[in-house]
C-alpha cells in the first residue's frame, strides 16, 4: 500500500510540474493559446520591409498590438493585418509606418494617431502609411554619389 501511495504521490507531483512548465513557456513566450481578444486593422504598404507575422505594433513606444498576417493583395502591394487590443480606439486618420528597433534590430509597425473623432471599426483599413526606409537602398546612393 505504501508503494502505491509513493508511486501516487511521484506522478502527481511529474503532472504539476509539467503544467507548471507549459504555463511558464506561454506566459514567457506570449503565446495566445485561446485568442487574444481585440479587432483587425489593415493597412497597404507598398513595401513590407521585413515585417513578419508577430511582429508589434506599437504607439508611442507601447505596445498596442501584433501583427497577424502579411500578404500580397491584387495590386501587387503588401497588405498588413492587425490586431489591435480593445481598449485602444486608432482613429481613422492614424498613420501607420514600419519601422526597425534599433541599427539592424526587428521590424514593428508604429502608429501615429490622428486627430479624427471616429475611430477604426473590426476590419476596417488605415488611409495613410509610410513605407519603410531601405538602408542599403540609402547607403548604395551615398556611396555612388547620388545623394
Amino acid at each position: 500500500m505504501r508503494k502505491f501511495d509513493a508511486e501516487l504521490s511521484a506522478g502527481l507531483f511529474l503532472l504539476l510540474g509539467i503544467f507548471a512548465l507549459a504555463f511558464i513557456s506561454i506566459k514567457l513566450g506570449k503565446l495566445e493559446v485561446l485568442g487574444g481578444g481585440g479587432y483587425a486593422v489593415y493597412a497597404e504598404f507598398q513595401k513590407a520591409g521585413g515585417v513578419k507575422n508577430g511582429a508589434a505594433v506599437e504607439i508611442a513606444g507601447v505596445e498596442v498590438g501584433k501583427v497577424k498576417s502579411v500578404r500580397l493583395d491584387k495590386n501587387y502591394e503588401a497588405m498588413i493585418e492587425f490586431i489591435i487590443n480593445d481598449k485602444v480606439k486608432i482613429q481613422e486618420d492614424a498613420i501607420a509606418s514600419i519601422k526597425t528597433k534599433g541599427l539592424i534590430g526587428e521590424k514593428y509597425v508604429e502608429i501615429t494617431p490622428g486627430g479624427s473623432d471616429k475611430t477604426l471599426q473590426n476590419g476596417e483599413r488605415l488611409r495613410e502609411t509610410e513605407a519603410p526606409i531601405d538602408l542599403e537602398e540609402v547607403i548604395s546612393k551615398y556611396i555612388y554619389g547620388k545623394v
